[in-house]
């Protein structure tokens, strides 16, 4: 009958035990010097060698001829605990044995000297699993242990022990074995097993495993069952990572997507996976495992590649690091990493790796201290390498207004036109030309003469208020978007508000009789239109233009001709009566 490669090749003595030297070094001078403690505590990560070792240990202390320490395993006292017919070893799993009853019963028998061996020893796995009845039960007889008894408990979850556990237990921590340790593990195996092994397949597999020795065998053991030469290019089949090719695709293998802001490549993307069954929280773990390689290969290019998930090919790894620097990786990894993060929690998974992946596409919509440095550092590398930046939204700066010049009078003015304002002409063009002199037959408008005209006051320029106009595409929008925006700030959540706050992304416009909000995409329309946003974005409407006024959502830019202004309760602009005036060159306006 076949037995797996883990359970084969499981370690019988302290010196088979891989890449925990610092602890079987400790139990064997215990045994051997016979200073046994009654309770000992095995911490680490899965297929480390907790179980393994207690196993060895429980042999240990009850062979009948010891060599430095390790059990002989061929007195009938380790053949028996071996093969479980000396009932005086008990293993117990406490994810199925937490109740305080069993515990109770387990200490009922503990009174009893063993029968056959010289200690009675319990090992308890995953003993984080019991019980605060439980723990408090096992405290009982942890605090004045008979002589014949042993404890010996192991968990991944040391957190979830007791202090007061912990406190009456010798501590051994496991650590995760190094690649290179297991790939020479996986050697000797495959040699005495006749397994074609080359050594990059070994290491592969090694950082697949993620320092377990078990799940290393395991991986092996997978790999061999599809025969041939286990090589890299198998192990990439049979494990079925070649899938992953499908996560690195947005980020720029094929498309392009992420690397040049293609948002609706990126989202289409996201929907083939969504569609084709593609979890999104391990479509999550395969990104953020992506960007960690990608920033270990990017910064330790020398001495990283021991340090790689193994999950992406050094070519892929290669050609998608000349597309993002440093900050940038740093960026997306940590938007990548609270995205998932979040995922647990979440009631629509596909919406929130949406909005991961349209701030993966714009690293200006993350308003993380990460995303700033990235931009920053762009900024810097392109000053360096002499690339003037371009504004690459839609968007025209708010404009001042100019401080005005005083009107020359035509000759003939027409009525109901204001003067053309001309530029400041040097001084000495001013004093020299003569003032033409109006006709007597045409006065349209009655003036003083003009030698006698003051000149209009010079106003110092006023900047504009921050809700006064909205640019979009070069035309003037509607001034109460930003205040709608504003107040929407307090209402929604962040991600859904980022947004709002974006004119490239939404556009408020108001049509004379409903307040229409221009989309850039179909996926930001959907965002819009959901239940939540859309009343909160009505009733912040109506409360600003003092009724209820109907909302509607369109994809697409907004119309090029200039809407009017609705009238609101605001109190009107201070100085506009001026700036009228101003505007149209008459000396006749009273200014009151």
């Amino acid at each position: 009958m076949y037995q797996a490669l883990y359970r084969k090749w499981r370690p019988r003595s302290f010196d088979d035990v891989v890449g925990q030297s610092h602890i079987t070094d400790t139990l064997k001078q215990q045994v051997a010097g016979d200073r046994l403690s009654h309770a000992y505590l095995f911490t680490g990560t899965r297929g480390t060698g907790k179980t393994t070792c207690a196993k060895i240990l429980s042999r240990a202390v009850n062979c009948q001829a010891p060599v430095d320490g390790n059990p002989c395993n061929q007195c009938p006292a380790c053949m028996g605990i071996e093969n479980g017919s000396i009932l005086d070893v008990v293993e117990l799993d406490a994810a199925s044995n937490n109740r305080v009853d069993d515990v109770r019963a387990m200490l009922e028998e503990a009174a009893y000297t063993p029968a056959t061996v010289a200690k009675r020893v319990y090992i308890i796995d995953e003993v984080h699993m019991l019980s605060p009845q439980a723990f408090n039960a096992l405290l009982q007889i942890l605090e004045e242990p008979p002589a014949h008894l042993m404890f010996i408990l192991a968990t991944t979850e040391l957190h979830k022990v007791p202090a007061t556990i912990k406190s009456r237990c010798q501590q051994f921590a496991f650590k995760r074995i190094r690649a290179e340790e297991i790939a020479g593990r996986l050697n000797y195996v495959a040699a005495q097993e006749g397994i074609e092994l080359t050594q990059e397949g070994a290491q592969l597999i090694a950082r697949l495993a993620d320092g377990g020795m078990r799940d290393a065998l395991s991986l092996l053991d997978q790999c061999v069952g599809a025969g041939g030469t286990v090589d890299q290019d198998r192990v990439f089949q049979v494990l079925g990572l070649a899938g992953n090719l499908q996560t690195v695709a947005p980020f720029g293998e094929e498309h392009l997507e992420i690397a040049a802001g293609n948002l609706s490549g990126a989202l289409a993307r996201l929907a083939s996976l969504y569609t084709g069954g593609k979890e999104m929280a391990a479509l999550a773990g395969e990104l953020s495992a992506l960007l960690r390689d990608l920033l270990v290969s990017k910064s330790a290019p020398k001495g990283g590649a021991g340090l790689l998930t193994g999950g992406y090919d050094s070519g892929t790894l290669e050609r998608l690091g000349q597309l993002f620097d440093v900050p940038r990786l740093v960026q997306m990894l940590a938007l990548v990493q609270k995205t998932a993060g979040e995922l647990v929690h979440s009631a629509n998974r596909r919406t929130d790796m949406e909005l991961c992946l349209v701030m993966l596409c714009d690293p200006s919509l993350d308003g993380s201290v990460n995303a700033l440095t990235a931009r920053v550092a762009k900024l810097e590398q392109q000053l360096a390498s002499g690339v003037v930046a371009q504004r690459t939204t839609s968007e025209k700066p708010l404009q001042r207004r100019s401080t005005p010049t005083p009107v020359q009078k035509s000759t003939q003015p027409e009525p109901g036109r204001s003067a053309p304002v001309a530029s400041d002409p040097p001084p000495w063009e001013v004093a020299e030309k003569p003032v033409p002199q109006q006709p007597a037959s045409k006065k349209p408008l009655q003036e003083k003469p003009a030698e006698e005209t003051p000149a209009p006051p010079v106003v110092e320029p006023q900047p504009a208020p921050p809700e006064s106009v909205t640019h979009v595409g070069g035309q003037t929008g509607w001034p109460g978007w930003n205040v709608v925006c504003g107040q929407l700030k307090g209402v929604l959540s962040t991600g859904d508000y980022t947004f709002f706050s974006m004119p490239a992304m939404l556009t408020g416009r108001w049509d004379g009789d409903v307040v229409t909000i221009w989309a850039a995409n179909q996926f930001v329309a959907d965002l819009v239109e959901k239940p939540d946003i859309s009343g909160a974005v009505s009733q912040v409407v109506g409360r600003y233009m003092g009724q209820r006024v109907p909302v509607k959502v369109q994809v697409g830019a907004p119309p090029a001709e200039t809407v009017q202004t609705p009238p609101t309760s605001q109190p009107p602009e201070e100085g506009d009566a001026l700036d009228a005036f101003l505007a149209a060159g008459h000396s006749n306006v009273t200014v009151e």
